[in-house]
């Protein structure tokens, strides 16, 4: 594991970026205090999108009904 100072990894974003693909971690410190740490994303063919199973109602375009218009607008 790589430690860099924040001047370093402002210069050279673009190697560290590098490393961490190839499986490396980079720690960057502010002075000696570690604030961050780059680390590969792993395989993101493997995260599966969305949280739950939802379809989107056919008539979801559809004008709303008069007494539910009145609700939003505050005429209710």
């Amino acid at each position: 594991m790589d430690h860099v100072k924040v001047q370093y990894a402002k210069t050279h974003l673009s190697a560290l970026l590098a490393a961490v693909e190839r499986g490396e971690e980079v720690v960057i410190a502010r002075g000696d205090q570690p604030v961050a740490r780059l680390v590969p994303i792993g395989d993101r063919a493997d995260r599966d999108l969305g949280f739950v199973a939802y379809a989107v109602p056919e008539d979801v375009l559809d004008p709303l009904p008069d007494d539910e218009l009145a609700a939003w607008d505050g005429s209710a």
